[in-house]
């Protein structure tokens, strides 16, 4: 791990800010025992993005059941995201590799003294027959916060992948800030997800898009596994839906009164679609830290 680069901007009222990079790439590589296992080559992360091998968690969308799979947890190593932060975080996962990315708690966006907007960039990038399982906290949009999240996502023809988004407006009690999102999903080089979403802005105006909701959420299944057609489009009750998409692939989006209740709208959805993608509990809590290699860059602190 490395220290955070904290940069100073001397004009009169603007103060420092932190920025920040973490870079995953995975890869088959031969074990011990002579079977071929998926592999951390690369395993580089600056607090506040902390990248570190985990355990399965109680219960996963398809790769409960799943021998070779890679998880990985991000976690805070400092507060953030603050007005002015500026954070990077970028996911390769090579061909036929598996990977469960998680995090450790939710990320609480605040706001800086100086009044400017943060920003996450997140790339990913998963090759021909590899899975990405995604699956972060939600984001707790603070009173006062401007957040940019901007995902761009790069699919393989074969590729597997789930991608969940959790949006929260403000803690216990609090109005929430401003979030502007920008996710876009490219299968085989075509277009396949775009989606601009603006909550606590002015220009949203908020109840257009939350209604008197304060959490907000979907989940993205990518599956090769749906040969002709993905599950059809269906209305799960009056705060979520299933949304089929070409890919083939399903989007669940979800309103809820808060984050329990979200949660348990998107849970909700894929159990709707059936196995694997159905939450069950996982079955392997070993840690992987035996398997995984890192360069010079990402050896542990």
């Amino acid at each position: 791990m490395s220290a955070p680069v904290v940069e100073v901007d001397r004009r009169p009222g603007t103060g420092a800010r932190m920025r920040a990079r973490a870079h995953l790439v995975t890869e088959l590589r031969s074990a011990a025992d002579g079977s071929v296992r998926t592999c951390a080559s690369r395993l580089y992360s600056e607090a506040p993005l902390l990248l570190r091998m985990a355990r399965a968690k109680t219960s996963e969308p398809w790769a409960a059941g799943v021998t070779d799979v890679l998880r990985v947890a991000l976690t805070a190593g400092a507060a953030g995201r603050v007005g002015g932060d500026e954070l990077d975080l970028t996911v390769e996962v090579g061909a036929g590799t598996s990977l469960v990315l998680a995090e450790i708690s939710p990320t609480l966006l605040l706001p800086g003294p100086h009044g400017r907007q943060s920003r996450t960039r997140v790339r990913v990038h998963v090759a021909a027959g590899g899975t990405l399982i995604w699956l972060p906290e939600p984001m707790i949009a603070a009173r006062g916060c401007d957040h940019l999240n901007e995902v761009v996502v790069r699919l393989e023809d074969g590729a597997r992948f789930l991608m969940r988004e959790e949006i929260l407006m403000g803690r216990h009690g609090e109005r929430g800030g401003q979030v502007r999102q920008r996710v876009s999903v490219r299968l085989a080089g075509r277009p396949l997800y775009r989606q601009d979403l603006e909550v606590g802005t002015v220009e949203s105006a908020s109840p257009p898009v939350l209604g008197e909701h304060r959490a907000v959420g979907s989940t993205l299944v990518v599956d090769p596994g749906w040969t002709t057609r993905p599950p059809a489009a269906r209305v799960l009750d009056a705060g979520a839906a299933v949304l089929p998409l070409e890919g083939p692939a399903v989007l669940l989006t979800a309103l809820a009164d808060d984050n329990l209740a979200l949660r348990r709208h998107l849970a909700a959805g894929l159990a709707a679609l059936g196995e694997p993608w159905a939450p069950r509990p996982a079955t392997d809590t070993t840690t992987r830290d035996g398997h995984a290699s890192r360069d010079h860059e990402g050896a542990p602190s």
